[in-house]
């Protein structure tokens, strides 16, 4: 039973040392757009996270925390952003040119709002389709000094 408890004990004590260790780096470097993976031993933080970022939405469960949470350091805090269908957690492209706007511009030169599908969910911006061309018609989302999604990352408690 003891040798049992020394290798809970053992196993967990680097998760808590991880956590911490990030948050010594993003203290120290203040920015890092360096995208990280769930962490586990954050995981009742990004709980929370989430439920301020989505309120209302059901408490998530271990796998989404684990398969859809991102983390930076901006400020010198640790941030968490959970990707899903058009939730997008890495830098925007804020070029206001489109390749793939362009391409389904080709066929379809009246359309109001072109697809994310053929823009690429990492555009900073929406496009339309005027005689065949694309043109900006809007923002996703309005970026933080870093360049990314502001509304979907937020720092953790």
């Amino acid at each position: 039973m003891r040798r049992l408890i020394l290798t809970c004990c053992l196993l967990l004590a680097p998760l808590a040392a991880h956590a911490d260790g990030l948050r010594a780096h993003c203290a120290r470097v203040g920015n890092d757009d360096t995208i990280r993976s769930y962490d586990p031993a954050l995981r009742s933080e990004l709980t929370a996270a989430f439920q301020r970022l989505f309120p209302g939405a059901p408490k998530p469960e271990r796998r989404m925390l684990r398969t859809q949470t991102h983390l930076r350091c901006m400020g010198g805090y640790v941030l968490a952003c959970f990707t899903g269908a058009n939730l997008p957690c890495g830098k925007l492209d804020t070029a206001p040119t489109n390749t793939g706007a362009d391409t389904y511009c080709r066929t379809n030169p009246e359309t109001a709002n072109v697809p994310a599908f053929a823009t690429g969910h990492d555009s900073a911006f929406t496009f339309r389709c005027h005689a065949g061309k694309a043109e900006v018609s809007g923002k996703t989302f309005p970026l933080d000094s870093r360049g990314f999604a502001a509304s979907l990352w937020t720092p953790l408690d």
